[in-house]
């Protein structure tokens, strides 16, 4: 796998063909495209009957959750050829039991932005120096490539969440769009989540060591021991969140009553550094694969 300090779409594109070529047990397609047309690729591994989804890079600067999410899934695809153990956890056994489909990078357009900057050939060239406030830095941008945070698109209380963020228009974060679902890239997640009909899901995100497994009391049961079991692996923080809407994991709670989590990896300031990738991966993988040992035998 390659890890640079400007893992990007192109790249990411590289590691999943590779992926396939080498475990010709691993599919990949892709959910839709993004606002500038770029595809937005899943990859699936495993046969078993219990559907989980994790998705990373929904917002532009945590690409770093690409990074985990595509690594993760390198080591456990190597795993499940060789048959070796997996993070305490037999790679065969996880197999059997779940399939998982990983969507790597929710908002490449954002991402591309974030590492290389845009120029004048840029679509949204002269809209995005506006909204950027004139400067041609974009390490602190969260939002896709028409200035909406895909965070805050989803169906679940959204109108709440807008009033609460208190953003009227395009911009590096925390604008909620026009209305749910009106970017192509939440969009297509929220449709990839109906067809597939997953049972649990999870996204990456960044920072602070912490999971967020609740919402307005539609969470089923086992949510809050599921989360445990992902807090004692990764060494984080299980956390009952209040006063936050329109995320990805409150609207698949609300909308499947099923276990939902939001992982914030790491800890720092965005974009988190590469320096870090290494011990952060050690705790998200252990996350990871537990999770998918929460799925019942």
């Amino acid at each position: 796998m390659t890890i640079k300090a400007d893992y990007g779409p192109e790249l990411m594109m590289k590691d999943l063909k590779r992926l396939v070529r080498k475990h010709p047990f691993v599919s990949t397609g892709s959910i839709g495209k993004s606002a500038l047309g770029k595809p937005i690729p899943y990859l699936r591994i495993g046969a078993g009957p219990f559907r989980w989804h994790f998705n990373g890079a929904c917002h532009a600067n945590e690409w770093i959750t690409t990074l985990l999410l595509m690594r993760f899934a390198e080591d456990y695809a190597h795993a499940c050829s060789r048959r070796h153990p997996f993070w305490g956890k037999s790679a065969k056994d996880l197999f059997s039991r779940c399939s998982l489909w990983i969507v790597p990078m929710v908002n490449p357009d954002g991402v591309e932005l974030v590492q290389r900057g845009m120029t004048a050939k840029h679509p949204y060239h002269k809209e995005l120096q506006e909204w950027n406030r004139g400067s041609n830095r974009f390490h602190r941008w969260k939002a896709n490539a028409r200035g909406v945070d895909l965070n805050d698109q989803f169906p679940a209380h959204w109108e709440e969440e807008r009033k609460r963020r208190g953003i009227h228009g395009p911009g590096p974060r925390d604008y909620s769009g026009e209305k749910p679902l009106s970017e192509p890239e939440a969009a297509a997640l929220a449709q990839f989540t109906e067809q597939t009909d997953f049972q649990a899901v999870i996204a990456l995100h960044t920072q602070g060591e912490e999971i967020y497994w609740n919402y307005r009391d539609c969470e089923p049961s086992e949510s809050r021991a599921w989360a445990d079991r992902l807090a004692l692996a990764a060494g984080y923080r299980a956390v009952y969140l209040e006063g936050s809407d329109a995320g990805y994991k409150d609207w698949f709670i609300s909308r499947f009553r099923r276990p939902g989590f939001t992982v914030e990896v790491g800890w720092g300031r965005n974009p988190l550094p590469l320096a870090d990738f290494d011990y952060i991966y050690d705790d998200v993988a252990r996350l990871l694969a537990e999770a998918l040992d929460c799925a019942p035998v």
